[in-house]
């Protein structure tokens, strides 16, 4: 690559933020726009079988080779997409405008008949993989999972709660075009090829999701000591029930603490220290704010996150600010370290976390992810 071609890649520092960030959507445009397009590529040259004339024994070994694919399950995902929006226009057009992505793509590839097409991609626009996993369970539920409590080999993990093979792994890409042998499976089989997650949240049907998740020793025995102790209020012992039961005990603790939770609340008991927020102004807040991220941009989306929720002041203690319900607000933690380099100046607060020793910055984490920035 040229020198000045380089410097055309990484010169990004004369932009301002709104101009940075208007070609960043633009690029994102581009981005979606070129991809629906080469969808379009992809299953006309499937339809051709141009990849026997160029010397490839399979449409999937020909995207790997001429697209420099990682992987056969790469090109799988890809070819299925292509074969689904030649079928079905709409999802072509939802990709194109950036409103439906590749996954989602290749969920609602089975589910797709020319009768329900229309309406089905439309219910599936702008949404996360999550969401349309709740809008696929909504439409074609499946049935509960049987429960299972099951010790694992010494290779692995001590223990897991699963489900039998298949009904709980990784989300498997599942087609209704015929099946393509490619390099002695077919491409349903290659799809497959998925590690399953070690924990998971699946949709099953209205408003029923199952779970799977790993655990160690010490979890499996406070699991049976929980039961036991919970043997009075569910009698049968069914860990669904004792699943949410607990929940709801740990939820009511955890909101007590973080937030002052409570069904009879009394008078908060003063404090010396400025930094102190009463119990009542913390359940004031809480209920104001909705237990989310109340920072809004300029633009007027709020956050919204549900995660590493903290008190901030919006006047700063050092600037006189007290803790009442009006300058008192709940942020996430990368919100709440946002507004205080916009108050004091990035240069200050990056000397603040300094001083808390060398791992400090590990705590300013995504809100929505908790990973660290």
């Amino acid at each position: 690559m040229p020198p000045y071609a380089c410097a055309d890649l990484l010169g990004t520092s004369h932009f301002s933020h709104r101009a940075l960030l208007d070609d960043f959507d633009a690029r994102v445009a581009s981005n979606h726009s070129a991809l629906a397009i080469l969808l379009t590529r992809i299953a006309e040259i499937d339809l051709r079988r141009l990849y026997l004339d160029e010397g490839y024994p399979s449409m999937n070994a020909f995207l790997i080779r001429r697209m420099k694919l990682p992987t056969k399950n790469s090109a799988f995902k890809r070819l299925t997409a292509a074969r689904t929006a030649r079928k079905y226009p709409g999802v072509l057009m939802a990709m194109f405008e950036g409103r439906l992505h590749l996954t989602g793509v290749l969920m609602l590839a089975a589910r797709l008949t020319p009768a329900n097409s229309d309406e089905l991609v439309a219910a599936a626009l702008d949404k996360t993989c999550f969401e349309l996993e709740v809008m696929l369970a909504e439409r074609f539920p499946q049935p509960d999972l049987p429960e299972r409590l099951e010790a694992l080999a010494a290779a692995t993990p001590p223990l897991i709660w699963r489900e039998p093979a298949g009904q709980l792994a990784a989300r498997r890409v599942e087609s209704t075009i015929p099946a393509q042998i490619v390099d002695g499976c077919s491409l349903e089989l290659a799809a497959q090829r998925v590690e399953a997650p070690r924990s998971r949240v699946v949709p099953l049907a209205p408003q029923k999701f199952a779970f799977q998740f790993t655990g160690d020793q010490e979890t499996h025995e406070l699991y049976e000591h929980v039961r036991a102790l919970l043997s009075n209020e569910v009698p049968t012992g069914e860990m669904a029930l004792v699943f949410k039961a607990t929940l709801k005990l740990t939820a009511a603790e955890l909101a007590k603490r973080k937030f002052g939770a409570t069904d009879r609340p009394g008078h908060s008991r003063g404090s010396a220290d400025p930094r102190h927020i009463p119990a009542d102004v913390k359940r004031a807040v809480r209920e104001r704010d909705q237990a989310r991220c109340a920072f809004v941009s300029e633009s007027g989306r709020r956050c919204g996150s549900s995660r590493w929720l903290e008190f901030d002041h919006i006047v700063p203690v050092a600037q006189g600010g007290e803790a009442t319900v009006e300058n008192i607000r709940l942020l996430c933690r990368a919100h709440n370290q946002h507004a205080a380099e916009r108050a004091f100046g990035a240069v200050f607060m990056n000397g603040k976390r300094g001083c808390r020793g060398r791992g400090a910055s590990s705590h300013v984490r995504d809100a929505a992810t908790g990973e660290p920035l």
